[in-house]
């Protein structure tokens, strides 16, 4: 037993001798191809090379980009419309993406902090409104705009309040509790048509649901398919009139999808038929691994 046990000692010192001479070269191999990596990563990309026909669709991707030339704005006329019909009832504005329904909601902000009187302005990210949040700290001053979201609480005082629209959903229900009222006067529900959202819907539905008649509403969407429908529900909900400012048509800042491949081309996403560019599948990594393992499992 004792020679067994020996044995078994001498096997174990062995053993460790051999892994730690194996861990002594580990940091040199480490060191060497990380070296090497390193070697290989540092070096000038090519040159992109592409045929005629290809740099005739790049040409055609990247035409008009650019910065336009300053110019007085303008406001369009469903702008001009929703901030006249603001002054007495709700509006829902549906609009694309980049036709200006936030001046709409600055600029009666603006009016409304010349009264002395406050605003709530919701958004459903805390992406969005912490952008938000700095865009009317440097338009408004930011000792008069705050920011409530679940992790983030500043200047909770101020007179424009920029917020989740659950943070603002919950301020309403404290204020039911307390028989209280919430000090704003007025509301901006960004991006109203969460109010369609499977999980988060209630939110936007039990905000309208709470905000007294006296605070007027201001619902941006750019996706409201249903407008008349929603118009007609907040309506018998609020007991309010809701104006409808429909700014029909294509989005006037238009968009572009393009795919940069690893070799620095740029190819359009779509093609001049309006199909997807197959060029691209030219970088696609093939994999058969999958395929192989599964052949070998067959036999």
């Amino acid at each position: 037993m004792a020679r067994k046990g020996k044995d078994k000692s001498r096997r174990k010192s062995k053993w460790k001798k051999a892994n730690k001479s194996k861990a002594n070269k580990r940091p040199h191999k480490d060191r060497k191809f990380k070296h090497n990596f390193a070697k290989e990563k540092n070096f000038e990309p090519k040159k992109a090379e592409y045929t005629f026909e290809q740099k005739r669709a790049l040409e055609k991707l990247l035409e008009g980009i650019g910065t336009p030339e300053p110019q007085p704005f303008v406001p369009d006329d469903f702008q001009v419309e929703a901030l006249e019909a603001i002054e007495k009832e709700d509006v829902l504005v549906t609009a694309p993406t980049g036709s200006g329904k936030t001046w709409i909601a600055r600029e009666e902000i603006r009016r409304l902090l010349e009264d002395g009187k406050r605003a709530w302005y919701t958004t459903p990210l805390k992406a969005l409104t912490n952008s938000k949040y700095m865009e009317f700290g440097e338009e408004f001053g930011e000792e008069n705009v705050g920011i409530l979201t679940g992790d983030r609480k500043e200047n909770p005082d101020a007179p424009l309040i920029v917020g989740t629209t659950e943070i603002y959903r919950n301020q309403l229900f404290d204020a039911l509790r307390h028989g209280e009222q919430v000090n704003t006067d007025f509301v901006i529900l960004d991006e109203a048509h969460y109010l369609s959202d499977e999980y988060r819907g209630h939110v936007w539905e039990e905000a309208i649901i709470l905000s007294p008649p006296r605070i007027r509403m201001l619902l941006l969407s750019a996706t409201i398919g249903n407008a008349e429908e929603f118009a007609r529900w907040i309506e018998e909900t609020r007991g309010t009139k809701v104006r409808i400012i429909n700014r029909a048509g294509q989005r006037p800042v238009e968009l572009r999808a393009a795919f940069l491949a690893p070799n620095t081309q740029l190819f359009p996403l779509i093609n001049e038929n309006g199909k997807y560019n197959r060029q691209i599948n030219q970088f696609a990594k093939k994999d058969n691994s999958r395929n192989r393992n599964y052949r070998g499992r067959r036999r």
